[in-house]
């Protein structure tokens, strides 16, 4: 029983790795065309055909040509939920969100080229950046939700069977259901992020990406103490 158990874990663990690998290769084809070409020149059957999959396979992970750019971390937003939520509970809420997102970051230092290539495809388009910064905000609202469940204060439009999260619920009901704390925690961790991303990127030959991403959530931890002055210990 326990070879079979493990035989059926072992599966589903590959299938989740080719549906990465799947959604990772359409990201990358769509970035690095619409960068060269730009969004308004590209087609599904285009992207598609450079990942290697076909237009039916794209429409398994992306609803429009436009999703993805737009929902380009979805899948690990929702991994990082799930982590917020499972993390020892010796941890912190911001020590559970800190190590989710390391987690999901370890491979940036790799993908360096690619995040700017995106950054770059939405400062050229509007409404993409618009719909991206959405997004973004929808993610946080989600990050909020898993931490005011880890907490125990967690929203009551939840259902007795939990669901993945409450996306179907209206945003401003689902905002006025959480407390302070959580929305902070969330909204911290979201400009952490960015600040370590935004930071590293332009020291890359001095500093390690990972030693960043720690060096701000131990800041946060500690409470933003001001540094010593530079010559002052």
């Amino acid at each position: 029983m326990q070879g079979v158990t493990e035989t059926v874990a072992d599966a589903g663990s590959w299938r989740e790795r080719k549906k990465r690998a799947t959604r990772a290769a359409l990201v990358e084809a769509a970035v690095r065309m619409a960068a060269e070409r730009g969004v308004e020149h590209l087609t599904v059957d285009a992207i598609s055909e450079a990942a290697g999959v076909s237009p039916r396979t794209f429409f398994n992970y992306f609803d429009s040509r436009d999703e993805v750019f737009v929902l380009i971390g979805a899948e690990s937003s929702a991994r990082v939920r799930t982590a917020v939520r499972e993390a020892p509970r010796a941890l912190s809420p911001l020590e559970a969100l800190r190590d989710a997102i390391a987690v999901e970051l370890q491979e940036i230092e790799q993908q360096q080229e690619l995040w700017r290539l995106h950054a770059e495809v939405l400062r050229r388009s509007p409404d993409l950046l618009a719909r991206s910064i959405g997004a973004h905000l929808a993610d946080e609202l989600g990050m909020a939700e898993a931490v005011a469940e880890r907490i125990g204060a967690g929203s009551p439009l939840f259902s007795a069977v939990r669901g993945e999260d409450t996306a179907a619920e209206p945003e401003q009901r689902r905002r006025r259901a959480l407390g302070l704390y959580p929305r902070l925690v969330a909204a911290v961790g979201t400009a952490a992020v960015r600040t370590a991303v935004e930071h590293w990127c332009v020291r890359q030959d001095e500093v390690a990406f990972d030693d960043v991403f720690r060096e701000v959530f131990d800041h946060l931890a500690a409470g933003l103490p001001e540094p010593p002055a530079p010559g002052r210990p």
